[in-house]
């Protein structure tokens, strides 16, 4: 139900978001997990749609459907968003969660930037989780418009719930790589 709710509300954004938007996908790569992203209307202002898989070697994976607004300000783009994201973690119970946060980007000039982010999800927005966690942040290299380059360092964690190990999916520098058509 949660699925077809979710796959709905992002179809129907996509309908009504009108302008053309530019498709992106990439991968993020660390010693331990993978990343792998794809996205609408994310290097556009405006309405955008991203879907992300990170799993980890460890402790798990997890699943994320989001949606969120650009708002460029000169060369600075500030990015309130929220995700329902399905959580798989090794040590605790298979759950769902809505995390709510922003991501920020700064661009020097057309080919050096810094970016961050950050969501969040409260126990009263999850199943089976105390909280979950993400943040990330680094320096994006663009040597021409359709390929994007990044190195940067995320943190994200799942806090089960009573005794349960905590599972941190990824603590650590990354590399990174997306095209966009």
């Amino acid at each position: 139900m949660i699925k077809q709710l979710v796959t709905g509300g992002v179809l129907g954004l996509a309908l009504i978001s009108g302008a053309a938007q530019a498709i992106e996908g990439g991968v993020n790569v660390s010693e331990r997990s993978t990343n792998l992203n794809l996205g609408l209307g994310t290097s556009s202002p405006g309405l955008f749609l991203n879907g992300n898989w990170l799993r980890s070697n460890d402790d798990g994976s997890v699943f994320d459907a989001g949606v969120g607004y650009n708002v460029d300000v000169g060369p600075l783009r500030l990015a309130p968003g929220a995700k329902a994201i399905f959580t798989n973690p090794h040590n605790g119970r298979k759950g769902f969660a809505v995390a709510v946060g922003a991501g920020a980007q700064y661009s020097f000039n057309n080919m050096w930037g810094l970016y961050g982010e950050y969501y969040y999800a409260p126990e009263s927005f999850s199943t089976h989780l105390d909280n979950y966690k993400e943040i990330s942040g680094g320096i994006s290299f663009t040597p021409i418009s359709l390929l994007n380059l990044r190195v940067g360092y995320q943190y994200a964690e799942l806090d089960n719930k009573g005794s349960r190990k905590d599972n941190v999916l990824v603590d650590g520098p990354y590399v990174g790589a997306s095209v966009r058509f």
